[in-house]
This record gives structure tokens, sequence and C-alpha cells, in this order.
């Protein structure tokens, strides 16, 4: 249950071990390890998760736009917590300009964490799997979210979306395909790359990046 940043060591044997990734890795940003403040800088794992619900299928300056005024419900500069959610009336949060079904997942959000159904104090030291499998029990928190998670906030080192686009299109890109892989093939491609299947994840997305 690595986190953080790779060494130079392990970089170079995932290298040696994909000489097509390697190639890539030498052409892009290197990965920088996470969580590193700046990618999705949240107060805690609640803002973090919650900065998640706000988002969803929406533009960046769109959900920045209703992040903010969400923080505006409660005093101070922090996004409210999960008590202060809940008291706040649904009605305040549609204002704010959620959906039903956001308004839904962030109260289901904050009754799980405070209940500790969700334990956000110890998912730092469960396992990926067990991360997994208490996020997306929440309403309106699916896998790729969870997995976003795993990898920005909590900075795993073995974390790979096989559902997302960009990493489909990056694998296409580096393998040379007409098409983008399937979930499985994905998977089954990656599998070289343990443990460090964040790396190749990063990489995928930077190619994308390139053109």
């Amino acid at each position: 249950m690595r986190t953080g940043a790779p060494t130079r060591a392990e970089l170079a044997a995932l290298a040696r071990r994909d000489p097509r990734l390697g190639a890539a890795m030498r052409r892009v940003a290197p990965y920088p390890g996470f969580p590193s403040g700046h990618e999705h800088p949240a107060d805690s794992h609640f803002h973090a998760l919650a900065r998640a619900v706000v988002h969803q299928m929406l533009s960046g300056k769109a959900a920045a736009t209703i992040h903010e005024r969400l923080r505006r419900t409660t005093p101070g500069p922090r996004f409210p917590t999960a008590e202060q959610i809940l008291a706040l009336d649904p009605a305040v949060l549609r204002g704010a300009g959620l959906s039903n079904a956001k308004v839904a997942a962030l109260r289901d959000l904050a009754t799980r964490s405070l209940s500790g159904e969700l334990p956000l104090r110890r998912l730092a030291r469960l396992a990926d799997e067990d991360v997994l499998a208490h996020v997306t029990a929440v309403r309106g928190l699916g896998e790729w979210t969870a997995q976003m998670f795993l990898l920005f906030r909590l900075g795993r080192l073995d974390v790979l979306p096989p559902h997302d686009l960009g990493v489909q299109e990056g694998l296409r890109r580096l393998d040379g395909l007409r098409e983008r892989p399937k979930p499985k093939e994905l998977l089954a491609r990656a599998e070289v790359w343990r443990p460090l299947r964040s790396v190749g994840t990063w990489v995928m997305w930077r190619l994308c990046d390139a053109e």
C-alpha cells in the first residue's frame, strides 16, 4: 500500500519491464507523487469527496461557481463540514446550484461520514479495495471517483481506472492501436505496470495532453 512518489530505481525497473512506457516516461512530465496539494485542493477527505460530487457532469467553471456558493453557506473560509451540510436546509443547497440528486448524494456522504459507515479517519490505513468499497457505497459516488480519490487524495501508487477515456486513448497512442482498448484489454496490458500503475495512468494522460 505504497503512497507518494516512487524511487528512481522503481521507475527504472518499470521502464525496463515496459520499454514503450519507458520511452513515453522520458517524453512527458515526471510523475509528481500525490497528494501534492495542487491537483485537487481540499481541507479534508470529506471536502475532497464533496468536491467530487459538486464537479460531476459539470464544466470546471460551473462547478467552481457552485463550490464557492456552498462555501459561503456557512461562516468562515472553509467548505462546510458534514455536520454543517446536514444542518442546512436542502433548499439552501439547491439554491447554491446543486441538483436534487447531488443534494441527496452530499447529504448521504455527510450522514455516512458522521455515522462511521464511511470511516474517513481510517481510510488512509485501509487497502485500496476497502477504500473503493467504502467510497462507492455513498450515493452518487462511482468507481472512477473512488479511484481518483485513491490516486490524488491518498497518493496510492497502484491505481488504474480502466474506464477512463484518457487512459484508454493514451494506451492507444502508446501501442499504436487503431482503436481504444476495452477496459478488460487495458487491465491486461497494464499488468506489467504493477505495482506502479498510477505512474502508467499518469503517463497515459500526459500522452493525451501532448497532441
